[in-house]
């Protein structure tokens, strides 16, 4: 990449791509950060890291290679239409927020402006998330590869072609932590149920949850066989499963919680 890159917003999403980008040996000063927060801007500034508080505070030369927009979506607004009264035609603008349509950018970009569309989720912190992305018409390849490789330093990243799917995305992968946070804390009440003390039952559930989740992303296993290789016929874990998987119950459940997270995605959208 071989011009800057700005950062639009920087909170807890913004931050962990910029931790991402320094940590594959990204140099600060390719780095743009435009951040609302004066607070914010100022610990960056303090790092060593170039942040202003609003784009007219950059030299209007700068032509940025990719702007990335990380701001809430009730943000993206204002934060987008800063960008309208420049001319940019070798830009690639790059969204991580939820509910905003590539349609939603060329209104206010241009209908030729390249925009890819992106929904990442919260183990980005940790260099361990997952992001979808979507590109508009007028994406190219070596646009698209260059996208790929920001957002791999936060994690894995899977294109498709059918903004459709993109709601459903938000639904399984874009909310999916939550999912996994409450069947932690189901576990950690359980055991505590069960006669467990709480800081216990807590370090048990959390290291287990973990733990199976490592195990299932270095596994070429399905997550059924590595299921079935945990539960032993008529065992303990045997018993336990009768009773979720008791008449398709568990997957009933999470399919309606998809289904409406999906539902909401679509509504937030318009």
């Amino acid at each position: 990449m071989d011009r800057p890159l700005f950062l639009v917003g920087c909170g807890k999403m913004g931050s962990a791509m910029l931790e991402g980008w320094l940590e594959m040996g990204m140099s600060p000063e390719h780095i743009h950060i435009i951040e609302p927060s004066a607070l914010i801007t100022e610990e960056l500034r303090d790092r060593g890291l170039g942040a202003v508080t609003a784009l007219s505070d950059l030299p209007a030369d700068l032509n940025p290679e990719i702007v990335l927009f990380a701001v809430k979506p009730q943000s993206m607004d204002q934060a987008v239409s800063a960008f309208a009264e420049y001319h940019l035609p070798n830009t690639t603008f790059l969204s991580i927020a939820a509910g905003k349509t590539i349609s939603y950018f060329e209104n206010i970009l241009g209908a030729k402006t390249a925009i890819v569309r992106s929904m990442p989720n919260t183990p980005a912190a940790v260099r361990h998330g997952i992001t979808v992305a979507m590109p508009s018409g007028n994406v190219t390849e070596s646009q698209r590869k260059i996208c790929s490789t920001l957002l791999e330093a936060v994690g894995e990243v899977a294109w498709v072609d059918d903004e459709e799917l993109i709601d459903a995305v938000t639904a399984l992968s874009g909310g999916g932590p939550a999912y996994v946070f409450l069947l932690t804390e189901c576990m950690v009440q359980a055991g505590i149920d069960a006669g467990l003390p709480a800081e216990l039952s807590s370090q048990l559930a959390r290291v287990t949850v973990s733990g199976a989740g490592e195990l299932m992303r270095q596994s070429d296993e399905t997550p059924s066989t590595l299921r079935e290789n945990v539960t032993s016929p008529g065992g303990t874990t045997a018993e336990a499963l009768k009773v979720l998987m008791a008449n398709d119950a568990w997957q009933s459940l999470m399919t309606r919680a998809i289904s409406a997270a999906a539902a909401r995605s679509k509504e937030l959208a318009g």
